[in-house]
């Protein structure tokens, strides 16, 4: 099922996510909706706060065939090293890109959409990707790395937008 996408500056998208207490079938359901409207969009990264649901779950694929799911169940990044600027997007702040300054190695450790652990190293976009999504579940947003005059023109381009509909 594709779920509605929220957008900024819904207060909502600073809502801070729960840990899932238990991988059971709605958890397997969310992760397989929260895919399908990812690769719908489209996008690399999917966290569930975009999607008003508000449990720490992350989707990525940053192939380019878009055949390499993972998912993250409650990601903690246990080890960060370097630097990497990254020109970001996000699909709840549609048409606006911006360089953020992210850790360039990350180690994360979550559990898959079958409540197992594990733990990848990530460098360069899934990195940035990992760590972005996981800003979601926090309730950050890329542009909150963003200067405040930055910041305060994203704003008022999207209150005009707004407006318009």
């Amino acid at each position: 099922m594709i779920l509605d996408i929220l957008k900024y500056p819904d207060k909502r998208l600073r809502t801070i996510a729960k840990p899932v207490v238990s991988v059971d079938e709605t958890i397997k359901q969310q992760v397989k909706d929260m895919f399908e409207t990812m690769y719908e969009a489209p996008g690399i990264g999917l966290a569930a706060t975009q999607v008003n649901f508000h449990q720490r779950i992350i989707v990525i694929d940053v192939s380019d065939q878009c055949n390499e799911p993972i998912c993250f169940i409650n990601p903690e990044v246990i080890e960060k090293s370097g630097e990497i600027q990254w020109e970001e997007g996000c699909l709840s702040v549609p048409d606006y890109y911006e360089n953020v300054i992210r850790a360039n190695d990350i180690k994360v450790q979550a559990l898959n959409q079958h409540g197992e652990t594990f733990e990848l190293e990530a460098s360069e976009m899934l990195s940035v990707c990992i760590q972005h999504e996981i800003d979601h579940l926090d309730g950050i947003l890329f542009v909150d790395h963003l200067s405040k005059l930055k910041q305060k023109r994203l704003k008022k381009k999207t209150e005009k937008k707004v407006k318009m509909l």
